[in-house]
């Protein structure tokens, strides 16, 4: 039976961390767990301005292991750069294709438009905003989110951009609120777990 592990391990040079990931290979080894030598790969996450050393490998045992800039992880997209500008694109990608496979609800001209508004509430807006709460945002990725977004409400009320229909009009017909809005709420409420649970008086440690 093969697993797949993920494994953080933080430090200034890779020096250390080529020590770090030995002992770990070693221990897992000891036990019994083979780990793959060409399935192995890492990503390197930049969470400061230091300049990275150019002339150290990250190695496993001898091999090389090789640098990825991306990695997904849990249905998100994580860049070694710390933007989201992949996993964005990604969750509009998967978005679309969850809206394409309920389009025969979605775009069927007998079912009433609020009824449509509620589907896509419960459907496709979770997949869009998946993993949301945690994105540093910018005003470029809200921007995609919002003409996505719009995109699928005017197709589903049968209306193109040159009808001219205002985005408004569009969405008090479903009855579904502006992406902009949930994507601020969703992170608020995350906000407030944080907060939360920092001020607890019970913490693990």
């Amino acid at each position: 039976m093969n697993s797949v592990y993920f494994l953080v391990l933080i430090d200034e040079t890779r020096d250390i961390v080529n020590a770090r990931l030995e002992v770990w290979r070693q221990a897992l080894e000891a036990k019994g767990f083979r780990l793959s030598r060409t399935k192995t790969e890492y990503l390197r996450c930049k969470f400061s301005d230091v300049v990275e050393e150019a002339d150290v490998e990250v190695r496993l045992a001898t091999q090389i292991i090789p640098k990825r800039e991306s990695f997904k992880y849990l249905g998100s997209v994580i860049q070694g750069s710390g933007d989201i500008d992949e996993d964005v694109t990604h969750r509009i990608g998967v978005s679309w294709m969850k809206w394409r496979l309920a389009s025969g609800v979605l775009c069927d001209k007998k079912i009433p438009s609020r009824l449509k508004g509620k589907f896509y509430r419960v459907v496709v807006r979770p997949t869009l905003l998946y993993g949301a709460e945690c994105w540093p945002v910018k005003n470029a990725h809200v921007q995609k989110l919002h003409v996505a977004e719009m995109r699928m409400l005017r197709w589903m009320c049968g209306h193109t951009r040159s009808d001219k229909i205002r985005n408004e009009v569009i969405r008090e017909k479903v009855g579904v609120a502006s992406v902009v809005n949930k994507l601020r709420e969703a992170r608020l409420r995350w906000f407030g777990h944080v907060r939360e649970a920092l001020s607890s008086p019970v913490r693990s440690a």
